[in-house]
Parts: C-alpha cells; structure tokens; sequence
C-alpha cells in the first residue's frame, strides 16, 4: 500500500506577486557596491591579471590562484550578501509550500545576481567609454598604435642608441610596433628587412648588429604577447567561475533570508540552516 505524502501549506498573508522588485533591487545594489569594494581593495593589493607594467606578465602561477581566489570569495560575499537582503526585506508570500517559498526565495537570489551584474557590466561601460573619449583626440592620430600598451618596453629596446637621434620617433615607433604585432606568429621576409633597416637608420648599428637586435625583439615580443594572451584568458575563465559560484551564493543567502524574515524566533547564523517551519 503506497503511503501518501502530504506537504503542510503554509498559512501566510500578503501580496500574491512572485516577484517583489524592491528588495531584489536592493540586494542588487549592495553586491554591486560590496563587490567594487572589495575588487578595489584586491587591486590596491595587487591582486590583479592586468596591468600596464611590463614586468606584470612574468606573474606566475601563484599570483593567477590568489587573483582567482580573491575573485571567487569576492563574488561569493557579494552576492550573498544581496541575496541575504532580498529573502530578508521581502515580504511574506501568500499560501505555498514550503519547497515553494524556497523556490522564489532563491529566484529573487538569482535575480539579485542578474541585475548586480548588469549594474557592474553598466559601470565599467560608463567608465569605458568616459576614457575612451578622453583618449580618442590621441587615437585619431596615425602615429600611434596599439603594440604601444604592451610592447612599450620592446619598442624602446629596438631603437635604443647613444647617439642623439634627429627628427621625431613617432611614425617609426608606430610602424615598428604594428609590425611587431603581425609577427607574433610569422613574420614575412620583407617586413623583417624593413625592420631591419628601419632599426639601423635609426640607431646607427651596423645592418649585422641591427639584424641581430631585431631578432631579440621579435622573440620577446612573441613572448610578451603570449603571456597576455594567457593572462586574458586567465582572468576570463576567473571571473566566469567565480560568477557561477556567486548565483549559487546568492541562491542560498536568499533562502536562509527567506526563513529568518519568516521564522518567528531569532535568526540561527548555524550552518545547515534550520529547516523552514511548517
């Protein structure tokens, strides 16, 4: 005989509405704030994959792990933090099941998660865009390129001298370095006699001893451009991790706020969290 299982329906009053968008907001809004925070503290900190310092591409291995860390339990603190506040501040559902005041508890948890991104995504847009609008006068020129960020310090090798050099270094820094750029995996026989002699008209090497610095360039910019590459892609599968784990989180922190706001006794900080009363 197939024994019955019953649920106890829990009596409680309120709106009807499955959704209640002023804590969800305000859960948003406090991760987006905690979680700024705490990624400035990292970066005054160091915690961090990108940066314009050459050296920071021989980061090692430790420094991705902590930085990976420091992201995870930064998520995780932010978004539990705005679930918490969500399935506290909303209120009580109508008559559910326990499994389903659950449910939307942790739903508002994901919609904390949702909107705390696209506040941040919003954010680092704005600020994008800000900088970028300061940047574009310097752009537009045709002298400058974007091998300048990250291979700086190569470029600078290549056309170091003792000798004063005439004329401004712009336009051959730019063309040196957009062709640095194009041979990260090959580079033509005739972009590297350039380079060469661009190299030797500038510096006054020889064509022997400027061949043979253009060479070490090219190697170090292969390289430079390597460990950015593994950098960024580093820091991507980071920040996706971590944000995964943070809509777990928030899931979680906005149940247990869902059982303190509807629990008649004082919130129990244990973990598991007590079971919801019937």
């Amino acid at each position: 005989m197939a024994l019955a299982e019953t649920r106890a329906v829990v009596p409680m009053t309120g709106v009807t509405a499955h959704i209640h968008w002023g804590p969800v907001i305000a859960g948003a809004i406090a991760a987006a704030a905690l979680s700024f925070v705490l990624l400035t503290f990292g970066t005054a900190l160091g915690l961090a994959l990108a940066s314009p310092s050459p050296t920071w591409r021989d980061a090692s291995v430790w420094l991705w792990l902590t930085t990976g860390l420091f992201l995870v339990l930064t998520a995780l603190a932010s978004f539990a933090l705005g679930g918490y506040l969500a399935g506290r501040l909303r209120t009580k559902w109508g008559a559910a099941t326990p499994d389903e005041v659950d449910f939307r508890d942790g739903g508002h948890g994901l919609l904390v998660w949702a909107l705390a991104i696209l506040i941040s995504g919003l954010i680092a847009a704005v600020t994008a865009a800000s900088v970028l609008a300061r940047a574009a006068p310097a752009a537009a020129s045709p002298t400058t390129t974007a091998a300048e960020p990250l291979l700086s310090y190569e470029i600078d090798r290549l056309f170091r001298s003792d000798r004063r050099v005439e004329g401004d270094m712009s336009l051959a820094r730019a063309e040196a370095g957009r062709i640095l750029l194009a041979g990260a995996r090959d580079l033509t026989a005739d972009d590297r006699a350039y380079l060469i002699r661009l190299t030797s008209a500038r510096t006054g090497l020889s064509p022997a001893d400027a061949e043979r610095r253009v060479d070490d360039v090219l190697d170090r910019s292969r390289q430079a451009i390597r460990k950015a590459r593994q950098s960024n892609v580093m820091l991507g599968f980071l920040t996706a991790a971590a944000l995964l784990l943070g809509a777990a989180s928030a899931w979680s922190a906005a149940c247990l706020g869902g059982r303190h706001r509807d629990s008649d006794v004082s919130p129990s900080w244990t973990w598991p969290p007590p079971a919801r009363r019937d």
